[in-house]
């Protein structure tokens, strides 16, 4: 399985690297994404789901010292915190920098989430930068269940399809929470 994964991070990585986006499994539901500091890249995302630019989408990082290199410093009960989420958990960080502006929202804030997937680990890894996780659909239609639901339209406008099996898959969106200046936890979903 290891060979596997490594072969499709290399390609991935390829077609991430020369601007394209890719269609991939996450540790939640499918997705699609490229490189979150190309912005041409960002912006081709937007036309393939049909998402109004203002609605800003989430990166996936490997760690929080990577969140640190877009945001500013967290403090040690917010990394607490963060390690301890049981679920996979978008965080919304404020004062971010260093990805396409259309991935922050006009308070200059953007969602980060660590992932623990191995194959978005190693591609992230390699790539050195977050990249864009982004269900894969139509804005305002239903998630994929599975594959097989993922719209034609969507699967013929991406580069590259990853092919790896999914197993334990979770099957819904992250939960997408932000800490208020006194250290709770708003829930956003």
């Amino acid at each position: 399985m290891s060979k596997l994964i490594d072969n499709e991070v290399e390609k991935s990585l390829r077609i991430i690297n020369d601007g394209g986006i890719i269609l991939y499994p996450t540790e939640t539901i499918w997705g699609i994404g490229c490189d979150a500091t190309k912005t041409v890249s960002v912006e081709k995302l937007y036309n393939i789901k049909k998402r109004s630019m203002d609605k800003p989408m989430l990166s996936l990082v490997s760690s929080i010292h990577m969140v640190e290199k877009y945001t500013e410093k967290q403090n040690d009960k917010i990394i607490s915190i963060i390690k301890n989420f049981k679920r996979p958990t978008t965080v919304i960080f404020s004062n971010v920098k260093k990805i396409s502006p259309l991935l922050i929202s006009k308070n200059n804030d953007s969602g980060f989430r660590i992932t623990e997937n191995i194959f978005c680990k190693k591609l992230i890894n390699l790539l050195g930068k977050p990249i864009v996780s982004t269900s894969a659909n139509i804005s305002n239609k239903p998630f994929p269940q599975s594959f097989a639901d993922i719209d034609d339209e969507i699967l013929s406008q991406v580069d590259y399809v990853v092919n790896l099996p999914v197993k334990n898959w979770n099957m819904t969106p992250s939960s997408i929470v932000k800490f208020k200046k006194n250290g709770r936890i708003l829930k956003i979903r």
